[in-house]
């Protein structure tokens, strides 16, 4: 039977519900951030509850490499752990050279600007809450746009080398104008895999903005820490989480951790209270099923389909 960090054992119907969990936004280490595990321990903490896989993500650098550094140690560790690279200043913003590199070297995603993204910079000179390196990394604005207001050709080359991968391109921490810009450009490149992450928080989609990116094929990620209450901050309310899957659908939302933040829960443990949360709140175990396991494992190249 699995524990819970506290050593409390998860009852076996809600480990049921969990194994084949596939976490999509682990934030593990190494990092300019603080963080409370490496991507090593993260594989085998998430054995505690059979999780099929993890994608770590940094906004700072390609974690390809961290992974095949730690090749030696991942090997034999119990959960297949995959990377990708975050499109900031640190690694060049809008770089071909960049994501061709850690995708033909095993990367899986690609994140549009995040913490480079306007939208970004904006919200966080005006909310605390999000996490600082106490380094100058300095940081710059990175936009997928040119100076005409285009979408520039080097996001339009990221683009195809992302559909040349099947990979899976995400909004990051982007607007939503220009989300649905670069997931327009996109979908004429021939990717299959989009997710929009959080659209709630830094982001400020509206309604219509999700139905345009609904209609494009985008999935809606909605990230555990937000909701958890062990995470200062926002601290919503799981009512909240309930009312975006009726809107959206199970169907096209997936859940992922964002937890691995020294301070804050393990991903696994944020699995654990989220899942139950929603089953108390009469969510089913088939539709948390698909938004926690077959949607993320379709866009992260596991399976041909959603399921």
């Amino acid at each position: 039977m699995g524990v819970s960090k506290d050593g409390q054992p998860v009852p076996p119907g809600l480990l049921k519900v969990l194994d084949g969990t596939v976490d999509l936004h682990c934030h593990s280490g190494p990092s300019p951030f603080p963080r409370r595990i490496n991507h090593v321990e993260a594989s085998y903490d998430a054995a505690r509850i059979g999780l099929r896989a993890l994608l770590v993500k940094s906004h700072h650098h390609n974690t390809v490499m961290d992974l095949l550094a730690m090749g030696p140690w991942l090997k034999e560790a119990p959960t297949p752990v995959y990377g990708g690279v975050a499109l900031n200043s640190e690694v060049g913003g809008i770089n071909p050279s960049a994501v061709a590199m850690s995708l033909r070297m095993g990367g899986r995603c690609v994140w549009a600007p995040t913490v480079s993204a306007r939208q970004h910079i904006e919200h966080h000179s005006h909310e605390h809450g999000f996490p600082t390196s106490g380094l100058d990394l300095l940081e710059s604005e990175v936009s997928v746009f040119d100076d005409s207001g285009s979408v520039s050709a080097q996001t339009e080359q990221v683009v195809e080398v992302v559909a040349d991968a099947s990979a899976l391109l995400t909004g990051g921490h982007l607007d939503a104008e220009s989300m649905k810009a670069l997931f327009t450009v996109a979908v004429a490149k021939g990717v299959r895999r989009l997710l929009v992450q959080h659209p709630d928080f830094i982001v400020g989609a509206s309604d219509g903005d999700i139905e345009e990116l609904l209609r494009m094929g985008a999935y809606v990620e909605h990230e555990i820490a937000m909701y958890h209450p062990g995470v200062p901050k926002p601290g919503w309310p799981i009512e909240q989480l309930v009312r975006w899957i009726e809107r959206v659908g199970p169907e096209r939302t997936t859940i992922g951790s964002d937890l691995g933040q020294q301070g804050n829960p393990l991903p696994v443990d944020g699995y654990i209270y989220i899942v139950q949360r929603l089953l108390d709140h009469g969510v089913s175990e088939k539709d948390v099923r698909r938004m926690i396991a077959g949607n993320p494992a379709y866009l992260l190249g596991l399976e041909d389909s959603p399921s």
